[in-house]
């Protein structure tokens, strides 16, 4: 499958309990970094352009920014352009579109969620977060548009395909964000497990792990069937995300009525005593937010970490090459840790 494997080499035995720095080192790893890093360069830059007009500083992006443990899933992103062959000057440009993406969806996720997680750090009062956000999206819209038509000039594509990229860079965001807008008002009912996965976590975060294909699907002239494994192994790997994601946040999607894995495989599942407890906690309308499931809801814990786990298994498994296969553990356990679910999943053997 395609023609470029940036992690290409010798199988080698990798501790998975690796550190950020330390993974940040390996030679392949630090390819994808730069080009990453390129890519958010680009971004911050017509950012700053866009800002600068309207009376609004932005300020010096801080090393950290640029590091794998805030950008982790653009690389996987990278990785799997650089295995479909895309040439170097096309994946600088999808690295910079990716940021684009990312600063919409992060806006839209702190509108949706009344929080504020920063994508550009400007000297807009702190106090006027859901404002940031606005700021966010627009910006990150119109940035957007400005890296295609720049590219348009520099001639790596054409008119044609600014165009196409426009449309569909909003077509799986839209389809993710009408499911997360029908939660809220709340739920009234717990979907089995099964239904979680295919008719919410498919929309909320399984084929929003695919959203960055969709730009390079309209501009480049590749083999369906070279890209099928790697879209599945990204749609797999986005499920397993969100099954985590669900563990750490039972309490807040209990005290707003959300949909959530966790809850189902308690509601549904063989766990009668865990089932007792959280119908307890619905019943008095006041579920704790600070719920410690590996405490509360063991036997529920253990199997959606065994779900996460084989989605992600399965998941890299189609995204890595054979000879990069040595990173998928380390992989697992990074998201196990950016996620926050480590403590709940303490080893690669759960």
């Amino acid at each position: 499958m395609g023609k470029t494997d940036p992690m290409a080499g010798p199988a080698l035995s990798f501790d998975p309990f690796v550190s950020y720095n330390q993974m940040q080192t390996i030679p392949p790893v630090m390819a994808l970094m730069e080009e990453m890093r390129s890519g958010i360069s680009t971004y911050l830059g017509a950012a700053d352009t866009i800002l600068r007009p309207g009376g609004v500083d932005l300020k010096p992006a801080p090393d950290d920014y640029f590091s794998m443990e805030k950008n982790f899933f653009s690389m996987l992103f990278l990785y799997s352009f650089h295995r479909a062959g895309i040439s170097r000057s096309h994946r600088r440009l999808y690295a910079a579109t990716l940021q684009c993406l990312r600063g919409m969806v992060t806006g839209c996720d702190n509108l949706l969620d009344d929080e504020y997680k920063k994508t550009l750090d400007t000297d807009i009062p702190d106090t006027g977060t859901r404002f940031r956000s606005v700021v966010d999206i627009m910006v990150s819209d119109r940035v957007l548009f400005q890296i295609l038509l720049d590219a348009r000039k520099r001639g790596e594509i054409t008119m044609a395909q600014v165009r196409a990229a426009l449309a569909v860079s909003m077509k799986t965001m839209i389809r993710s964000g009408v499911q997360e807008a029908a939660e809220e008002d709340g739920i009234s009912a717990i979907l089995k497990p099964d239904e979680i996965l295919t008719a919410i976590h498919h929309y909320k975060t399984g084929i929003l792990f695919q959203c960055p294909w969709d730009i390079p699907r309209v501009i480049e002239t590749l083999d369906p069937a070279d890209t099928r494994p790697l879209l599945t192994g990204l749609y797999r790997i986005g499920l397993g995300c969100q099954v985590l994601d669900d563990l750490v946040d039972i309490g807040s999607d209990l005290e707003r009525r959300r949909h959530n894995f966790l809850v189902s495989l308690i509601h549904h599942g063989p766990f009668p005593d865990e089932k007792n407890r959280l119908g307890e906690w619905m019943a008095s309308n006041e579920p704790p937010v600070a719920v410690d499931p590996a405490v509360d809801f063991p036997g529920a814990v253990r199997e959606a970490a065994r779900i996460s786990r084989r989605f992600m298994e399965d998941g890299f498994t189609l995204l890595l090459s054979d000879s990069s296969r040595f990173l998928a553990e380390p992989f697992i356990h990074f998201l196990h840790k950016r996620i926050g679910a480590d403590s709940l999943i303490p080893g690669p053997e759960s």
